[in-house]
């Protein structure tokens, strides 16, 4: 059967639809090409703000009305969340929880007749140079804002030697840059006794021409000796995305953020004192309920005062479930939100023209990507600077030392 695959959300719904679709083109499957029908649509959803869920159903309607014949299968965090919400969205006839995404597979199964394979094991899913690897999911923090927990149960994960078999089989089918995935991947090893540095440390020992990107770490999760490692290691790139959600010790509280911003300023000082070039990105949440204007300006000089190089900026909304929903704090109103998102924004624009700024003329290595517009190609150097060059096929999926 021709398989449409959308994924709306983190890196880690991108794994795990690049997991089911490696699944499915093994059975005999094949991906459906743009433009074309497709039989069957797999809609992998996220829903870590109100806009997720909206953009979820926009997603599904959109798609229900490009493949009107197409079996509609709705997976992910909007799908764990509100079940019976998205069975009633048109056009949806399945809902996967989560915990059964891995069964997909085996329920389109159920739709085709047997086939052979049709060379399908020398097709990628996906063809491009990044492969995300799912090492951690679930989450056992309960921050009083989020229904993360709640959409993917408590934290686990597979032992170290799974995850490395994962990645050789990854590499072994021509991937260069391996980004590592989960809801909190500093928490890796809760199910095994293991540990996060051992896992990066047996990556590390993969001898292969690969690079390695840490997605979002906890800071109080992400040690010294992390950093440390990350700075004289053979794969690991000088990238960090870091959750700070408030610059304000008082909101954190209130959120059970589990550090404070004195500790998080400290991280930052580690990397930039052992990795000077290293690009740093940061979650902000504005508007939050008890997040009054003197929190706020104090939060906005302190994200003022890191050597950060981007933010990733999110509204509140109110989520059903959660604790922030029970507690006495006052309700931003969603102007004010919507004012303090913009003035963030325009402090990370800032942040990033500054931090490409002092990178011209230096010497850094690019991944090539193949996207082809207007002529040129484009990749990504070891510290998350894109560039771009006349295109070259040959140069697709290869590493090059430029100077920027």
């Amino acid at each position: 059967m021709k398989i449409g695959f959308y994924t709306l959300g983190c890196k880690l719904n991108f794994a795990e639809t690049s997991a089911i679709g490696k699944a499915l083109l093994t059975a005999g499957h094949t991906r459906a090409a743009d433009g074309e029908q497709a039989e069957v649509c797999i809609i992998n959803t996220c829903s870590v703000t109100d806009a997720a869920d909206r953009k979820g159903r926009q997603a599904i309607h959109r798609i229900h009305r490009e493949n009107p014949n197409a079996i509609l299968i709705v997976t992910g965090c909007y799908a764990q969340l509100k079940p019976q919400e998205v069975k009633q969205i048109e056009g949806v006839q399945y809902v996967v929880t989560n915990d059964d995404k891995d069964r997909i597979p085996d329920l389109i199964a159920q739709f085709a007749p047997p086939s052979d394979l049709h060379n399908s094991l020398a097709q990628h899913y996906a063809p491009r140079t990044r492969f995300f690897l799912k090492v951690q999911d679930g989450c056992d923090y309960f921050c009083t804002y989020c229904t993360i927990p709640y959409a993917r149960g408590r934290s686990r994960n597979q032992s170290i030697s799974e995850v490395i078999r994962r990645a050789e089989i990854a590499i072994a089918e021509g991937y260069k840059e391996l980004v590592l995935t989960g809801v909190n991947i500093g928490d890796f090893g809760k199910s095994t006794g293991e540990s996060f540095i051992n896992l990066l440390r047996a990556l590390d020992d993969i001898d292969a021409d690969v690079r390695y990107r840490i997605s979002s770490c906890e800071p109080n999760l992400l040690t010294d000796e992390i950093i440390d490692f990350v700075s004289h290691s053979r794969h690991f790139a000088p990238h960090f995305h870091i959750p700070l959600q408030s610059g304000n010790n008082e909101m954190l509280k209130i959120m059970h953020r589990r550090y404070t911003r004195e500790l998080f300023a400290e991280r930052i000082s580690h990397i930039k004192q052992v990795m000077p070039d290293a690009f740093i990105g940061v979650d902000c949440m504005v508007g939050v309920r008890g997040e009054t204007e003197e929190m706020f300006s104090d939060y906005v000089k302190f994200v003022s005062s890191l050597p950060v190089s981007q933010l990733h900026v999110f509204t509140y909304s109110e989520r059903a479930g959660t604790r922030m929903l029970n507690m006495p704090l006052i309700v931003v109103p969603n102007s004010v939100r919507k004012t303090r998102s913009e003035l963030l924004h325009q402090l990370s624009e800032q942040k990033l023209h500054t931090f490409y700024e002092q990178h011209q003329g230096s010497e850094r290595t690019v991944l090539w990507e193949s996207k082809e517009t207007d002529g040129l190609m484009s990749g990504f150097t070891e510290n998350y600077i894109k560039v771009f060059r006349p295109y070259q096929a040959q140069k697709i999926n290869t590493f090059e030392k430029i100077i920027i």
